[in-house]
């Protein structure tokens, strides 16, 4: 296993301080900064575009990964990684021809990530596996922060590490929705190795620092 990576989700950040908090997530030792943009259509919320990537690649040299809850993707694919996105994740719910959107993601200079739904069986990525970098799966129903960890998630999150394991990819897995200090060393125990984290660390009472050193003492 790799070395665990946590992913600051600014949809907890303050936007007011949007471009501070970035700064401390980074100079607290996250390893990406996690950027999530819904539509309001693929899920119940409208959040960020292209205009915030650009903001946060002016205060951080961090990757930024770009998490794509939206619609026919493949229309704003180009537009994100010009903006500044180095990782783009699109949901396999929303692609009949994923292969090609994988395709077109590498094509812009970003690295390619599938994401899956709760609801959705690890089954569903076996194919795409050799042409991705990540696969991403979500521990709650995407749509909104601070939602509550899916146990029944664990399963999926080892099953999809095997099934990497087994073809001899390099492929992170990603976890996404209710990691905390009490879920973290879950998920890696099962094979995560990037962890994405909103309110655990923004929404932390003592800071964004303090956020990210208790997921650190989690994990150790």
């Amino acid at each position: 296993m790799t070395t665990v990576r946590i992913a600051p989700s600014i949809l907890a950040a303050d936007f007011a301080r949007l471009g501070e908090q970035i700064r401390d997530a980074d100079a607290a030792g996250a390893d990406y900064i996690h950027i999530d943009v819904m539509d309001g259509c693929f899920v119940p919320n409208i959040t960020m575009g292209p205009m915030v990537v650009e903001t946060a690649r002016r205060v951080t040299q961090l990757p930024l990964d770009v998490h794509l809850m939206i619609v026919e993707p493949e229309k704003h694919v180009e537009t994100f990684a010009r903006a500044g996105a180095d990782i783009i994740s699109v949901h396999v719910e929303t692609c009949p021809h994923l292969h090609r959107v994988v395709q077109q993601i590498r094509d812009a200079g970003a690295r390619p990530s599938v994401v899956l739904n709760p609801h959705t069986p690890a089954v569903m990525i076996e194919e795409i596996l050799p042409f991705v970098d990540m696969v991403l799966v979500m521990t709650v129903n995407p749509g909104f922060g601070g939602q509550t960890f899916i146990p029944q998630t664990l399963s999926k999150v080892r099953a999809i590490r095997d099934m990497i394991a087994q073809r001899g990819l390099a492929v992170d897995v990603e976890v996404d929705g209710g990691i905390d200090e009490g879920t973290a060393a879950q998920v890696v125990a099962h094979g995560a190795s990037v962890l994405v984290a909103g309110t655990a660390v923004f929404g932390h009472p003592d800071g964004v620092r303090a956020g990210m050193a208790a997921l650190r003492a989690a994990l150790a």
